[in-house]
């Protein structure tokens, strides 16, 4: 079967629920589609390796950059020949969705909506934390936001012949919308557990040298509160002086990144954090595999605790034993698992579940199993994939 899937990112795009479980794994279990978006401004051209990639240009001006995707995938949903196509996909786009589900309904053809993140509450949340002096950066967010939820809402998903959402949380809440909780599948991230497998050593950073390491590995953006690990990384250095906190991410907010640089000073931590910047995924693991704990903060909050990060389950397949906070998902598989400690979001919790597992070598050595046993259960891409070809064979 080929679908048609137009998505709100770029292609090429770092999301592996794009590119790991559409592009490499569904394919293997005949599911096939033709990527339709914009071409990335900064990555080099790639082949769509599960179909036709089709791509538009796009300018770096904001609001043109919106206007010529919706009309290059308006010419495509208007010009395209339907025969090809089991059903018509669209991730995580309002407008562009009311226009695929009504082309649907006259060629007859289901429609399935992935939503991913609720986009149009976010750009509503934006929009009121820019305030109106902003100018058209609140007014275009909080215009485009409340049409969107509305349509989302009102029409979209009840409408939709299937809906595919980002975790159990996410369906839940979704619920409580009134949409039907026998028409929405979750599809939680998960992990490329082949690449995992590929013979990868632990970093030999001469910085790594008579350390007790722990990561974090992923985006310094200002949502994530990374400050929390430096108020963390304050008390356990109280009872491990050598312990070293490797921050294997960045932020394009420059300023942000210098503040977080300024807070390490001043809480006395900056001497005992290595920042690598962004480093290539095998690169960046081989920090994961020299570490003895690995760390995922995420704030709560309605939008956040939708989502269904990635960190825990990607420590559990490098058999790293995870210390996360309460984020509905992470909670889930912690529990499921048993391969790692889930704890409030403050520096005192992290501390002392990061002091319980650097104090126990046979706690950590367990986790360890059970962390990769889970993933490799229930969370790599390879099974998310087998199940979701079979609610796609189902549904049409």
């Amino acid at each position: 079967m080929r679908l048609l899937y137009l998505t709100a990112e770029e292609w090429p795009t770092f999301r592996a629920d794009i590119n790991v479980l559409f592009g490499k794994y569904l394919p293997r279990y005949g599911v096939y589609s033709d990527l339709v978006t914009e071409a990335s401004l900064s990555q080099a051209a790639s082949t769509w390796p599960a179909g036709k990639a089709i791509t538009c240009r796009v300018p770096s001006n904001r609001a043109a950059h919106y206007i010529i995707k919706f009309l290059h995938q308006c010419k495509v949903l208007l010009t395209t020949h339907y025969d090809d196509y089991a059903a018509v996909q669209v991730r995580d786009m309002t407008i562009i969705a009311f226009v695929a589900l009504m082309i649907c309904g006259i060629k007859k053809k289901p429609f399935f909506y992935w939503l991913s993140y609720p986009q149009s509450e976010g750009q509503i949340q934006r929009a009121r934390a820019r305030g109106m002096r902003a100018g058209m950066k609140y007014w275009f967010p909080l215009l485009q936001g409340t049409m969107g939820k509305w349509l989302l809402y009102r029409v979209i998903l009840p409408k939709s012949d299937h809906v595919f959402v980002q975790s159990n949380n996410m369906l839940e809440m979704l619920a409580k919308q009134g949409i039907a909780t026998t028409k929405m599948t979750p599809v939680p991230m998960g992990v490329d557990l082949e690449a995992t497998q590929k013979k990868i050593l632990p970093s030999q950073d001469s910085a790594l040298s008579n350390k007790r390491v722990i990561v974090y590995l992923g985006t310094l953006d200002r949502v994530r509160q990374i400050e929390i690990l430096f108020g963390m990384l304050a008390i356990v250095r109280e009872r491990f002086p050598n312990v070293l906190l490797v921050l294997a991410g960045d932020t394009e907010d420059t300023e942000h990144c210098g503040w977080l640089k300024q807070e390490a000073q001043r809480l006395g931590v900056a001497e005992s954090i290595l920042w690598t910047g962004w480093l290539p995924m095998q690169e960046a693991w081989r920090y994961v595999l020299a570490a003895e704990v690995g760390l995922s903060p995420f704030p709560r909050g309605y939008l956040l605790d939708m989502a269904s990060p990635t960190k825990a389950v990607e420590y559990m397949a490098l058999t790293l034993p995870v210390v996360a906070n309460d984020n509905p998902d992470q909670q889930q598989i912690i529990a499921e698992s048993g391969a790692g400690l889930c704890v409030p979001l403050t520096p005192e919790a992290f501390a002392e579940a990061t002091l319980t597992l650097l104090s126990d070598c046979d706690m950590r050595a367990s986790m360890s199993t059970l962390g990769k046993l889970y993933v490799t259960q229930c969370r790599g891409y390879s099974q998310l994939a087998e199940s979701l070809a079979t609610e796609y064979q189902y549904r049409l």
